[in-house]
């Protein structure tokens, strides 16, 4: 289906792009993962090779994530017929994102999964964060399922509802979203109540939020690896510490959570290409530990 290929490699192209600026605002929080120690990071693509493409793509994402369209993605997301597939084929059929034919692509997306999971093994980590590190980007099969665009399956998430943080990236560009000036969700807690915690607001729709709510009540994953697929992109408050005012203590232990899976997320990329079916027993091993044999998609 080379139309679904072409549309698949842009977004994968803007995805990519958008890590890329992540990995080069450089680290926060000193997770104390060891794979990276002797990683060279400024070897990374360059910013401004992806900037206007990252600018045109938060600009885009930022004006139309308003509180209208969240309810609504939620709402369409719960009646919406649902796929079944294994947690192997759910990676398999989001490798079909990437046009292999294209020299100018980066490796595949089932490559990346292995390539996070692989570091977190390396490191020692517990099985549960080393299929969390497998399944992280799956939800950016909302791809296939509905999805308005780009916008609304990668990029970094945010809360709506409320005012938006001046620390999200190009905060400048949520002017022309219809929410910016609005007299209730235009205030520092907008809907929610002062440290409601982050349970009890609406982060923006995306592969995070989406894959979290297809994994939190079909897996026996623990609460820091629901945690680590909820919120890795959401970039302003696990390294700008934006949007405290709204946390709670609970919060407090999954933020520790997010930031020690973060590094392996952005710098496992550059690691050689994995041997997938290599790695396709250990994997699928793991895979049944916690998880039934398919999932509601």
């Amino acid at each position: 289906m080379p139309a679904l290929k072409h549309c698949g490699l842009e977004l994968d192209t803007v995805s990519d792009a958008v890590d890329d600026v992540n990995v080069l605002k450089g680290k926060l929080w000193d997770s104390e993962s060891e794979f990276d120690s002797s990683k060279d990071k400024t070897a990374f693509r360059q910013y401004d090779n992806a900037c206007e493409r990252v600018k045109a793509f938060y600009k885009e994402q930022h004006e139309k994530q308003t509180v209208a369209f969240n309810i609504q993605a939620r709402v369409d997301f719960k009646s919406r017929e649902r796929a079944r597939m294994s947690i192997w084929e759910a990676m398999q059929k989001l490798d079909t994102l990437v046009d292999d034919s294209d020299p100018d692509t980066n490796l595949s997306q089932i490559e990346h999964l292995l390539q996070t999971a692989e570091a977190i093994r390396r490191d020692g980590k517990p099985e549960w964060m080393q299929v969390t590190g497998l399944i992280h980007d799956l939800g950016k099969l909302l791809h296939f399922y509905g999805s308005k665009g780009q916008w609304d399956v990668v990029g970094d998430t945010f809360v709506v509802g409320c005012a938006f943080s001046d620390k999200n990236i190009y905060p400048e560009t949520f002017a022309g979203n219809p929410d910016f000036g609005d007299a209730v969700y235009s205030t520092e807690c907008g809907i929610y109540e002062p440290h409601c915690g982050l349970d009890n607001v609406m982060m923006s729709w995306g592969h995070d939020e989406y894959l979290y709510h297809v994994v939190k009540d079909q897996s026996t994953l623990p609460d820091e690896a629901l945690a680590m697929i909820r919120y890795h992109s959401f970039y302003p408050w696990h390294r700008e510490d934006a949007y405290m005012h709204l946390t709670n203590a609970k919060d407090m232990k999954a933020l520790e959570a997010v930031r020690a899976f973060n590094p392996y997320d952005l710098y496992s990329k550059s690691d050689e290409p994995c041997d997938v079916e290599k790695l396709r027993p250990y994997y699928e091993g793991l895979i049944a530990k916690f998880f039934p044999a398919e999932l509601k998609w």
